[in-house]
């Protein structure tokens, strides 16, 4: 189970992705970045956090602690931003929070070499969690104290969104054609070598019991919060033993969209995100030219 901590203080928004996440410090002195159950993405993107942020942890990846965090929307009270107050009053209660890394800065793979072996283990764990977001364009890796950091996992196991389909999906191949460590010569083979055979049912079901109870409740399909981690531990047990033969590796591709699902291709534009009402205004100015 996550420790759970409680936000003292609100700090500041971050202003990179679509769910807003945002800087807090909590009871244990610690300062954590917090992702709100009030975003737009839901709960599952939290879900989808907790599962993998866990999973590769146990595996050895360099990814922040995870904790939970009790959220008393009175404390970003001051907080001057009419979108960031929203975000609070939605988002009372259980949140996550990911371990703030002072000082570090967003992976470059122009500036820092990654040698084939580290690079093959993290193409290997975003195969197995079929990772959409950690491309060229937006690598979710951070450098802290000269070593990569895997951050921002809601947008994986795809699955998650609908269940009756979930054996089918968990079996397609991974495309790391885009992948931001593809240049690096990723060794596969070897990083399976080493890491499936730690994937075991034992060492899912601990991953998934770490998910609250309250983020699985009420899953159309499921009559308990247990039955849902179990279907977590049933797409990913299988894919571990061989989504290595199934990586591909193609050439780069910079001329056609983003393979990421919809609702996280507002991530890949600057902020502010223009309104539902702005992009109105501006389609219907390019329809009159």
């Amino acid at each position: 189970m996550l420790e759970e901590v409680v936000a003292t203080r609100y700090v500041t928004p971050l202003r990179e992705g679509g769910s807003l996440p945002g800087i807090v410090e909590a009871d244990d002195l610690g300062t954590y970045v917090m992702k709100f159950t009030g975003a737009g993405q839901g709960r599952k993107t939290l879900v989808a956090e907790v599962v993998c942020g866990q999973l590769g942890r146990r595996l050895g990846l360099r990814v922040p602690e995870l904790v939970t965090i009790q959220l008393d929307p009175v404390i970003g009270l001051g907080e001057p931003d009419q979108e960031v107050q929203e975000l609070l009053k939605a988002s009372g209660g259980l949140n996550l929070g990911m371990d703030y890394l002072p000082g570090s800065i967003g992976f470059d793979p122009l500036a820092y070499a990654v040698d084939p072996l580290a690079a093959g283990r993290v193409v290997w764990f975003d195969a197995l969690i079929n990772n959409v977001d950690r491309s060229w364009r937006n690598p979710n890796m951070l450098v802290w104290h000269g070593e990569p950091w895997l951050i921002d996992h809601g947008a994986t196991m795809i699955w998650q969104h609908n269940w009756p389909g979930a054996p089918a999906s968990a079996a397609r191949p991974y495309d790391a054609s885009d992948h931001v460590l593809a240049t690096f010569g990723p060794d596969v083979a070897a990083a399976a070598a080493e890491l499936a055979p730690l994937v075991t049912e034992e060492l899912l079901t601990e991953v998934a019991s770490d998910v609250p109870d309250a983020w699985l409740a009420d899953e159309p399909g499921f009559d308990s919060p247990d039955a849902v981690r179990q279907a977590y531990v049933a797409a990913l047990l299988p894919r571990a033993v061989s989504i290595h033969e199934r990586i591909t590796i193609g050439e780069r591709t910079g001329d056609r969209p983003s393979q990421a699902p919809g609702w996280l291709t507002e991530r890949a534009t600057p902020w502010p995100h223009p309104t539902k009402s702005e992009k109105s205004t501006e389609s219907a100015e390019e329809d009159g030219e």
